[in-house]
């Protein structure tokens, strides 16, 4: 009865409401600045409260019949010409420089606003999607493989675990190779590199270049494909673009791990997904819609999480649409097809059963993985969750890094990094906005908006309350997927509502800052970070990694069990981390060095690079807290030691005669 008279009453606009109610949070959010020092408290509200106000002025504005200036035809014309000479430049650069520079960024970031201004600003008579997609998988391809190209080795820390999996099988001939890892109940990306360099006949790191590799660029046109089925050509063509630009895009892009793979079945799934909901799908469509869910079950262990957080959004959508309390029925077709909703009860539970029960199976750690991860679940919740516990690690300590900052670049350079995703979000803001209207609501516009409001708990709100269980940072990739599609409908409501002054305001800044924002993010730059006193490098020359081969051979590669602890091999972070994943010493004797501030370490066995000195390292303090240092040769090998390994870069030192 009261969802009933609810939904009668006519004068209540869900999206107007929201809007208040959005700016009301953003107010009340604004304080908590003073308890916590943590980058999206800083600027979140900020962004909310800003969406919320432009969505509120076009509303009071209503549509506006103006339309927006546009490039003129041989302007338009040249435009992409010269997109493709600029990228022609990139590969040269890299090429001639022998690494991705930070000339090189700034070159990108032109031609991805290039890019972006073609999408928003040309004449419809001149907007030929072919190209403009073209384009946007030419500069994803570049970007991507100029990094692979100038990278002796792998590009990320897990790769080198995986290779080493993948190894194992090909050795093996059979997934039984990898049986004592949690990645035999999710072998597909393995199987996938290890077929791949079979069946090319090539070495392992390019067969998974010209698998994975190959396949990560390419699954942006998934989001056009989905994006298409709810707005217009031009608009899913710009989504298109802020989900190949976006910085943990490009990440997986360049670290290639089941991660991203997981993330192009994720695409899939999300485009068969809204299909159904979209057209009068027939069996084969439904089947598709399964067939991606299951290659995510059986590809990696974070990424079904996030799938099943999807599924569970749609579910959630079509129970409002099936309930109705607020009247949502009432679809306004002349902007979203309207059908009934899709009964999705089925493939929820087909997909948490297979989930569960892949995951019982799988061994971790002296379990299955499932109690595993319930067992350090419970553990967090009972030792360290709290409001404002905000926890941190290696790769992602803005809120201590902007608390230590000792320059203007340290206190800056966090909003550096955040600044794209930002802009983005306040876009998402605006989609989700407008779709919450009662007459544009329908079941797919909801899912996304769900499922982009749950994955921004688990990214933003959980690790505020000390929970990272999740591992966050392997989320903002799957969420930009929802949140391109969702902006990209945001900023086609502003424009068609908007004052012409304030539309071109609006979308003139988005394109010069995004592009550049994303791309100088750290997670764009990885392999050659742009600020690299400030971010650490996951990448290694060719010393470095001749020097990983002899630590191997002179200490034959021993064990955990044959280690004592005095014999525990010190170096910094990262570079520990490949030591131990190619074997060449074993993860329990391989620790990140202790140096004092204004001492040495005091260890019998280090490994100095010249990275430590020039480069942003991380090694541990007094505390034994792990944060990014400079420190010179004579404070990791001391006088006491001698020398049994130097390359001229990398120099291993193990306890001298004096000792």
């Amino acid at each position: 009865m009261a969802f009933n008279t609810l939904s009668e009453l006519r004068p209540l606009r869900i999206d107007t409401v929201a809007a208040i109610v959005g700016l009301a949070l953003a107010l009340i959010m604004l304080p908590l600045r003073f308890f916590a020092s943590q980058i999206y408290l800083n600027t979140v509200p900020i962004v909310l409260g800003t969406a919320c106000l432009l969505y509120l002025v076009a509303l009071y504005q209503g549509e506006s019949e103006s339309e927006l200036p546009t490039l003129p035809s041989g302007v338009a014309m040249a435009l992409p010409s010269f997109v493709l000479i600029g990228l022609s430049a990139l590969v040269g650069l890299t090429v001639i420089q022998g690494q991705r520079t930070t000339v090189f960024f700034g070159l990108a970031s032109v031609v991805g606003t290039l890019v972006l201004g073609q999408i928003l600003f040309v004449h419809e008579r001149d907007l030929h999607p072919g190209l403009m997609l073209f384009q946007i998988l030419a500069f994803a391809f570049v970007f991507r493989f100029t990094a692979l190209y100038a990278t002796p080795g792998y590009i990320g820390i897990d790769i080198w675990t995986h290779a080493e999996l993948t190894q194992d099988i090909l050795e093996a001939q059979s997934v039984s190779g990898i049986d004592h890892d949690k990645h035999y109940a999710s072998p597909f990306y393995h199987l996938l590199a290890a077929s791949s360099s079979i069946l090319f006949d090539l070495p392992l790191r390019s067969a998974i270049y010209l698998s994975v590799g190959v396949v990560m660029p390419l699954s942006v046109l998934l989001v056009y494909a989905t994006t298409n089925l709810l707005t217009t050509t031009r608009w899913a063509i710009f989504a298109t673009a802020l989900f190949a630009f976006a910085s943990h895009v490009t990440q997986w892009g360049l670290h290639l791990i089941p991660t991203s793979l997981g993330l192009v079945f994720f695409l899939g799934m999300l485009y068969a997904l809204v299909r159904v909901m979209r057209i009068e799908y027939t069996l084969r469509d439904f089947a598709l819609l399964v067939l991606f869910s299951v290659a995510v079950i059986l590809t990696h262990q974070v990424s079904t999480f996030i799938m099943l957080v999807l599924l569970l959004s749609a579910f959630l959508a079509q129970l409002v649409f099936e309930i109705d309390p607020l009247g949502l029925t009432r679809v306004d077709t002349s902007v979203f097809r309207t059908k009934k909703p899709v009964n999705l009860i089925g493939l929820v539970v087909f997909n948490f059963g297979l989930t569960i029960f892949m995951w019982s199976l799988t061994p971790y750690r002296e379990q299955s993985f499932l109690a595993t991860v319930l067992g350090f679940f419970t553990e967090t919740l009972e030792e360290s969750a709290g409001f404002l516990n905000i926890a941190s690690d290696t790769g992602d300590d803005d809120a201590e890094a902007a608390e230590a900052a000792t320059t203007l670049l340290d206190q800056v350079l966090p909003y550096i990094d955040t600044l794209g995703f930002l802009f983005l979000l306040g876009a998402t803001f605006v989609g989700c906005l407008y779709v919450v209207h009662r007459r544009r609501a329908e079941q797919s516009v909801f899912t996304l908006l769900l499922a982009s409001a749950i994955m921004l708990v688990f990214v933003l709100l959980l690790p505020m309350f000390g929970i990272r269980n999740f591992i966050p940072t392997r989320w903002f990739a799957f969420l930009f997927a929802p949140m391109a599609i969702l902006a990209a409908i945001g900023l086609r409501m502003l424009v068609g509502s908007l004052d012409r002054r304030v539309v071109v305001s609006v979308l003139l800044v988005f394109v010069l800052v995004y592009p550049g924002a994303m791309i100088f993010a750290a997670e764009s730059n990885v392999d050659q970070p742009v600020f690299d006193e400030n971010h650490e490098q996951l990448a290694y020359n060719e010393a470095e990694l001749a020097a990983v081969d002899s630590i191997g051979e002179l200490t034959g590669a021993p064990n955990g069990s044959e280690i004592r602890e005095d014999q525990r091999l010190y170096t910094d972070h990262p570079y520990q981390t490949v030591i131990y994943r190619t074997g060449a010493y074993a993860e329990t004797g391989t620790q990140t060095a202790m140096v004092p501030d204004d001492g040495a370490a005091e260890h019998d066995y280090t490994v100095y690079r010249s990275a430590q000195s020039d480069a942003a390292t991380h090694f541990e303090d007094e505390n034994e807290d792990r944060r990014v240092k400079q420190i010179s040769e004579g404070q990791l090998c001391g006088p006491n030691q001698g020398t049994v390994y130097t390359n001229g870069d990398v120099t291993m030192c193990t306890p001298g005669p004096n000792s």
